[in-house]
């Protein structure tokens, strides 16, 4: 990074949430979101669901950016914002604060006071999709907003991936980008540094399981995992 540095304004950010909101690409998320909207959850009855793609949240000065699946049917699609309203955010929320990078523990809407330090969440999908499996032309569609988000981040130095389908995404989208990235296997806590080819940046990669009801329930992924996971990606920020 040097003075000649570009940084984005309030108004290129504003732009890119428009355009992610206003997305209606992929005619089967879309139905389905909606679907999920107007019939809601028991639990969410008196809720007004979102129902639209969710646009990433957090420090648009972060050199953090942690990537996820896709918003939860009555997580995020229901309240607007990445990792908010289920038990996914409980705990990457958890780990964040711990690790200095949120003010609260505590995600359950979008005007509850959540703040992000040197912190960006996003998603490689934009849309709740049916059982959590968006399609490979899905994610294709989708990927150019997070081309724009990592174009809009030129401090960024290091990137956590959570699951398997956000690791893919994100090895595409850095090759992409003229990063130099080789075949490489995704586990929890794998870090990798890579060089960018075009632009000769040192940017770290590294690796998590998805804290999904799915993994913590059956203990492959616990909150000391998680810890672990930002308290390293604190040790490499510079």
């Amino acid at each position: 990074m040097n003075d000649n540095t570009q940084y984005p304004t309030n108004s290129d950010w504003q732009a890119l949430t428009n355009e992610i909101i206003g997305c209606r690409a992929c005619p089967r998320l879309v139905e389905w979101r909606e679907q999920v909207a107007r019939e809601k959850r028991r639990a969410y009855r008196d809720w007004d669901y979102w129902g639209r793609p969710v646009p990433g949240f957090g420090d648009p000065a972060a050199r953090l950016l942690v990537v996820g699946l896709a918003p939860g049917a009555h997580g995020s699609n229901r309240t607007g914002r990445m990792f908010t309203g289920d038990s996914s955010g409980d705990t990457l929320y958890t780990a964040l604060h711990r690790a200095g990078f949120a003010n609260q523990p505590i995600s359950r809407h979008r005007d509850d006071g959540l703040a992000l330090t040197d912190a960006f969440i996003t998603a490689v999908a934009r849309c709740a999709p049916p059982g959590n499996r968006p399609t490979a032309e899905e994610l294709n569609t989708c990927r150019p907003f997070l081309a724009q988000e990592l174009a809009l981040m030129p401090q960024l130095q290091v990137i956590v991936a959570l699951g398997q389908i956000g690791f893919d995404g994100c090895l595409r989208l850095l090759r992409d980008s003229g990063f130099d990235v080789p075949r490489l296997k995704f586990g929890h806590g794998l870090h990798y540094p890579l060089d960018g080819s075009v632009n000769p940046t040192l940017l770290h990669l590294i690796t998590s399981y998805h804290p999904s009801r799915q993994n913590t329930q059956t203990g492959r992924l616990n909150q000391d995992m998680l810890d672990e996971v930002f308290r390293l990606a604190q040790s490499l920020l510079t």
